[in-house]
C-alpha cells in the first residue's frame, strides 16, 4: 500500500490549462475582444460627444432615423403605392398635433379635433377627388376649424379680448393650410401618370440639398444668412445645398424622369428655393414660440415637423413641375 504524502489529497487533482492550452487561449482571445469592444466604445461615446457639442444634434441617430425613414418612402413609392398614403396621413397627424402643441405653449387657443377631422378630410380628398372637390374639402376644413372654436370660446365666456379670439381663428385656420393640405399635394402627384418617381426625385433633391447645407455650412459657414430667423444657416451652407441640388435636379431628370438634364437644373432650383422657404418659415413659427424643435420624436432631428418644413411646399413645386416639364419626357 502506497503512502499518501502528508498535506495531498488521495485522489489526483484535473489539472488548470494553462496558457498554451485550447481553453486557455480562447479565454485570452475573448478578454481581448472584450478589451477592443470596449476601447471602441469609449471613442464611438468620445466621437458622438464631439459632434454632440459641434452641431448641437445627436448626428449617429439622426443618420440612422434618416436612413430608415427613406427606406420606407422608398418601398411604399415603389411597390406599395397605397402605403404611402397612410404614411402621409400618420406624419400629417403627428405634424399637426406637435403645431396644435406648440401653439398651445404659446397662449393660441387651438382645438385638435376638428384639426385632426380635417387631415383625414384634405388628404383623403387629394387622393381620391378631383380637384373641385380637393378645394371644397379644404375650405369646409376651415369652416369646420373657425367655427368650433368660435362656439368652444362663447362656452368658455372668460372674457378673452376680441382680438385675441380672432388670433385663434387664423392661426387656427393656418394649421390645415399648412400641414394636410401641402401634404395632399404629394398625393395628387402621386395620382398622376408615373407621379411616384417625382415624388422620390423632390424628395431626394430636399434631402442632398439639406444634406450639402448642413456639411459645407459645418466646414466653411462664416457668413449668417437669415441670423435673427435661424443663426446656423450660412450663406456657404446654401452655396453647397445650390450645387447638390442642380447636380442631383440634372442627374435625376436625366436617368429617373426622363426628361432633359437642363430641366432638372429648373427642377432643382425651384426645390432649393421652396426647401429653403420651407426651413425658414418653420424657423421663423418656432422662433416667435420661443422653442428650438418642435417635439423630440425623431431622435438627432427634433420632432415630425422639423422634418417636414422643407418638404411640404416642394410639393407644392413638385406638382407645378409635372404639369410644366413632363410634356418634355422622352417617349
Amino acid at each position: 500500500m502506497t503512502d499518501v504524502p502528508e498535506g495531498e489529497d488521495a485522489a489526483p487533482k484535473t489539472p488548470r490549462p494553462d496558457e498554451g492550452s485550447f481553453q486557455g487561449r480562447m479565454n485570452a482571445a475573448r478578454g481581448e475582444l472584450e478589451s477592443q469592444v470596449a476601447h471602441a466604445r469609449v471613442q464611438f461615446d468620445e466621437t458622438n460627444e464631439r459632434l454632440k457639442q459641434r452641431t448641437g444634434r445627436d448626428l449617429i441617430a439622426a443618420i440612422a432615423v434618416g436612413v430608415g425613414a427613406g427606406a420606407i418612402a422608398l418601398v411604399s413609392l415603389l411597390f406599395v403605392k397605397s402605403l404611402f398614403t397612410v404614411i402621409a396621413l400618420l406624419v400629417s397627424v403627428f405634424g399637426v398635433h406637435e403645431l396644435w402643441r406648440a401653439l398651445r405653449g404659446g397662449g393660441r387657443r387651438v382645438d385638435l379635433v376638428p384639426q385632426l377631422v380635417a387631415v383625414v378630410l384634405i388628404l383623403s380628398a387629394g387622393y381620391v377627388a378631383d380637384l373641385a372637390l380637393h378645394w371644397v374639402a379644404v375650405f369646409a376644413s376651415i369652416a369646420l376649424i373657425v367655427v368650433w372654436r368660435l362656439l368652444a370660446q362663447m362656452a368658455a365666456q372668460d372674457a378673452r379680448a376680441h382680438r385675441e379670439v380672432f388670433a385663434d381663428a387664423v392661426v387656427g385656420a393656418f394649421v390645415p393650410l399648412y400641414v394636410p393640405f401641402l401634404a395632399s399635394l404629394a398625393l395628387v402627384l402621386l395620382r398622376q401618370d408615373g407621379g411616384q418617381w417625382w415624388i422620390l426625385a423632390f424628395l431626394i433633391v430636399v434631402v442632398v440639398s439639406d444634406t450639402a447645407a448642413y456639411a459645407s455650412g459645418l466646414a466653411f459657414g462664416r457668413h449668417p444668412m437669415a441670423p435673427r430667423i435661424s443663426p446656423k444657416k450660412t450663406w456657404e451652407g446654401f452655396a453647397g445645398a445650390a450645387a447638390a441640388a442642380l447636380a442631383a435636379g440634372a442627374l435625376l431628370a436625366q436617368f429617373m424622369l426622363g426628361l432633359p438634364w437642363w430641366s432638372g437644373l429648373i427642377f432643382g432650383a425651384v426645390i432649393l428655393l421652396t426647401a429653403t422657404v420651407g426651413d425658414l418659415g418653420e424657423s421663423m413659427i418656432k422662433r416667435d414660440l420661443g422653442i428650438k424643435d418642435m417635439s423630440s420624436a425623431l431622435p438627432g432631428h427634433g420632432g415630425v415637423l422639423d422634418r417636414l418644413d422643407s418638404m411640404l411646399p416642394s410639393a407644392v413645386a413638385a406638382l407645378a413641375l409635372y404639369f410644366l416639364l413632363s410634356p418634355l419626357a422622352v417617349p
